[in-house]
């Protein structure tokens, strides 16, 4: 390739779509980002709006709800074609779909907006997230209040899957369970936003109200918030695992091997 003006070396912004002067397989994390999205998401909409007649396995005292239908809503006035899932999921995955975190990835990977550091956008003005749909990312913090809750009931489905016939049991949905559930928490807890909340608003710990328990509080978030990718995908993987193992389950594929 041509080598690039000067004033533009070692840039991205204002220059063609793709040019760059760097070396590396700068477009293989975009690429990898991208075909996990289309993967994991198409997953997740199939469980959603397809899949909704084996999303639990009860059997031998086993209790299994799939964590894209947690909390269980079921209203008599639900038409038969409309999933159950669709009453709940808008919270968590409105959660996910403006988090830092995945904003960064969805942009790079399906917008090119930036493609990667020092490499030509699409894009040749720069807004923000001002204008609609973009600005409602700024939903961001409250869907965090959801996501929080929903974990209370996650949990639940947890103490659940280890319970068979009134006494503790443990399958091999059981650790699918927690192991979604787990995840889904270390990623919850290591949100940005949450850290700012819990802490990062404050210049002064000794100085505000309850300083040192908030400033533990704002360390630990801010250790998990270190991994918060790792956990993004996790969550996501584990998540749609949970889903496919108790519908293979469900649909009598698969049987669970009960450990205990």
């Amino acid at each position: 390739m041509a080598s690039l003006p000067t004033a533009q070396r070692g840039q991205g912004y204002g220059l063609p779509l793709g040019s760059t002067e760097r070396s590396d397989a700068w477009w293989f994390i975009p690429l990898l980002q991208a075909l996990g999205l289309l993967v994991l998401v198409g997953y997740a909409n199939y469980a959603a709006f397809l899949g909704a007649d084996h999303y639990r396995y009860i059997e031998g005292g086993r209790d299994y709800l799939s964590p894209f239908y947690s909390p269980y809503v079921h209203p008599g006035w639900l038409p038969g074609w409309l999933s159950p899932a669709l009453l709940v999921l808008i919270f968590p995955l409105g959660f996910r779909a403006t988090c830092y975190y995945y904003r960064k990835a969805y942009y790079r990977s399906f917008f090119a907006d930036p493609l990667a550091c020092a490499v030509g956008e699409a894009r040749k003005g720069y807004r923000g997230e001002t204008a609609f749909p973009f600005i409602l990312q700024n939903l961001h913090r409250y869907f965090l209040y959801a996501a929080l809750i929903i974990l209370i009931f996650l949990w639940w489905d947890v103490l659940r899957a280890f319970t068979f016939a009134g006494r503790f049991g443990l399958g091999i949905g059981s650790l699918a369970i927690l192991a979604s559930t787990a995840t889904l928490t270390l990623y919850t807890f290591s949100c940005h936003s949450l850290r700012h909340i819990v802490g990062g608003s404050l210049d002064c710990f000794s100085c505000a109200v309850a300083g040192g328990p908030r400033r533990r509080t704002w360390a630990l978030v801010s250790a998990l918030n270190e991994h918060h990718m790792g956990w993004a995908w996790g969550s996501l993987f584990a998540v749609c695992f949970a889903d496919l193992y108790v519908r293979l389950c469900s649909m009598g594929i698969w049987h669970d091997l009960r450990l205990f």
